[in-house]
């Protein structure tokens, strides 16, 4: 695969599969039977609602000649990303966010890491100030600083 891992960490390895079988013109159902696997076995993960494990792993990996344990790499990221999300709740104050601020998506969706730059523009495009200060709190202002002197501002 020519994606590199540190992009990609936190996706659920189910995603990036999907990804990789329609690049290679490859149906699942037909993948799954080759693999000696159920298709809702494949479909199930690739919709993210299935975990890989290492034995599906290592056969997925042998038949589309990717490195041993890439997706076993991910499945542990992704893993590690969902506990982190439980644990210390990564996500501001919604009681202090419009929903209409992010109308294009659900607000118990966004992934406030990773999108962090794209959030900080929009809420201080279009936030009133409360919004504006809980993402302060949230960020950090050095952080909201650096981002909107990335944006031009």
């Amino acid at each position: 695969m020519k994606t590199k891992l540190p992009i990609i960490k936190g996706i659920h390895p189910g995603l990036i599969l999907e990804r990789e079988l329609k690049q290679r013109h490859l149906h699942k159902g037909p993948f799954a039977i080759s693999l000696d696997e159920y298709p809702q076995t494949i479909v199930s993960i690739t919709k993210g609602k299935r975990r890989m494990n290492a034995n599906l792993a290592l056969k997925i990996e042998k038949a589309l000649g990717i490195d041993e344990g890439y997706f076993m790499t991910l499945q542990v990221f992704y893993d590690i990303k969902e506990l982190k999300k439980k644990q210390y709740k990564l996500q501001p104050d919604f009681t202090k966010l419009r929903h209409i601020l992010f109308w294009d998506t659900k607000i118990e969706n966004i992934d406030w890491e990773r999108q962090k730059n794209a959030i900080i523009k929009r809420v201080f495009e279009r936030g009133n100030e409360i919004e504006k200060n809980e993402i302060i709190r949230f960020y950090g202002i050095e952080n909201v600083n650096r981002i909107s002197n990335m944006n031009g501002k």
